[in-house]
């Protein structure tokens, strides 16, 4: 698959179609059309979800968001799960619970989904962009320390930003499509500047650097189930931590403040409404069962990609960081910087084919809400977004069961 040196458009339409022959034959016991990412349910999920239907308990205070947070607590190997409504209140909470106040500037990668940055906001708070690299897809130490350097000082033990005045508080991380970032750099540089870490492993469950599981690097962690995830609650997230006092913060104040009581409504500050309901922790309890299956199933699909692109010239699938191990969640292809402008007319190409790929999401820098928030130079997340496209990642695609 290989691309000659012909002129212009005879290149690009060459490499066009290498890309689309290669994913077509990754994809080739697939049927058409081809869905980015779907959850695949069977009989226990069935099972699971019935039980709440009958029986009548279908909101939060079922047994199975305790079961739930139960299994996850254990797949990952943390102490506490609090389980919630989804990713984005999660994430929200862990700010608040955290100490985040409203003016403070919490680092976020620009190279996100955009939930990350509408927490920072819901919490009151500012994101302060801060550029990703090429190794992990996800925020970048070494661009993060060369830009505190510049930017920051400190008063009265704590970080501010010169330029804005507002307290640096925390940095949320991200682990891009389940690739986890570099955690002892990154580690050992928060504990330099004394800044918080809240992890946002939305998209990595079942990842692990260097055998430990993202979602435990953190004080805090947040987990995401909406449909597209590798396993699903249809909407759902956990708060994830080893902090038996910030455990019980949590719960208390994602379920709306409430004192235990038989019968009496009393709550004791502003909290809010934010458990999962006990129908969507059911489908969870389900899901969760086979996710060593599903973790397989994608890694499988990773490496067929790998394979069917050796040959081809002018892109390459991403690779997991060495001591990562990848759930893989959305399978990356990259463009050399040559066909960067093919990316458009490749991803028309695919979707004409019934094949569904998408662009990254746009760097959160420039989208009009944010364009005026405090950020490093970010060259690496807009080369990114130029080059890359998210490809077909359902485990089922890989042919393992699952």
């Amino acid at each position: 698959m290989a691309i000659s040196a012909q002129a212009g458009p005879a290149v690009e339409a060459c490499f066009l179609s290498s890309i689309l022959e290669a994913v077509d034959l990754a994809l080739s016991s697939a049927k058409r059309p081809v869905a980015l990412h779907e959850p695949r349910f069977g009989a226990r999920e069935r099972e699971l979800v019935m039980d709440c239907v009958d029986t009548g308990w279908v909101s939060s205070a079922g047994r199975y968001v305790t079961l739930f947070e139960e299994m996850v607590a254990s797949a990952v190997g943390v102490p506490h799960a609090v389980a919630v409504v989804n990713g984005t209140t999660a994430l929200h909470a862990a700010l608040v619970l955290e100490g985040v106040r409203p003016g403070d500037e919490v680092i976020v990668p620009s190279i996100t989904f955009v939930a990350t940055a509408n927490a920072v906001s819901h919490a009151g708070a500012v994101p302060h962009f801060v550029d990703s690299t090429w190794m992990t897809m996800g925020l970048d130490p070494v661009a993060l320390d060369e830009h505190l350097q510049q930017v920051s000082e400190r008063r009265d033990g704590q970080l501010f930003n010169r330029q804005t005045g507002r307290r640096i508080r925390a940095v949320v991380p991200v682990h891009v499509f389940g690739h986890p970032v570099d955690v002892p750099q990154l580690q050992a540089l928060l504990a330099k500047y004394d800044l918080i870490f809240i992890e946002d492993a939305t998209e990595s469950l079942g990842s692990t650097w260097k055998g430990q599981a993202c979602g435990t690097f953190g004080h805090s962690a947040v987990l995401s189930f909406n449909g597209n995830k590798i396993i699903t609650t249809g909407g759902g997230g956990m708060i994830l931590t080893a902090d038996d006092q910030y455990a019980r913060r949590a719960r208390h104040l994602t379920t709306t403040a409430k004192i235990a009581h038989q019968w009496a409504f009393e709550h004791d500050e502003v909290g809010y409404n934010y458990r999962l309901p006990n129908i969507n922790a059911a489908l969870g309890c389900g899901q969760v069962e086979r996710l060593p299956e599903m973790v397989a199933a994608k890694r499988a699909l990773a490496t067929r990609y790998m394979q069917v692109f050796e040959n081809v010239s002018g892109a390459r699938i991403f690779r997991e960081p060495g001591g990562a191990a990848s759930n893989y969640w959305l399978n990356t292809l990259v463009l050399d910087r040559e066909f960067s402008d093919e990316r458009d007319a490749l991803l028309s190409m695919l979707h004409a084919n019934g094949i569904q790929a998408r662009p990254l999401w746009t760097p959160l820098h420039l989208l009009p809400m944010y364009s005026d928030c405090p950020r490093a130079p970010l060259p690496v997340a807009e080369d990114m977004f130029t080059r890359c496209i998210n490809l077909p990642s359902s485990p089922f695609l890989s042919g393992e069961r699952n």
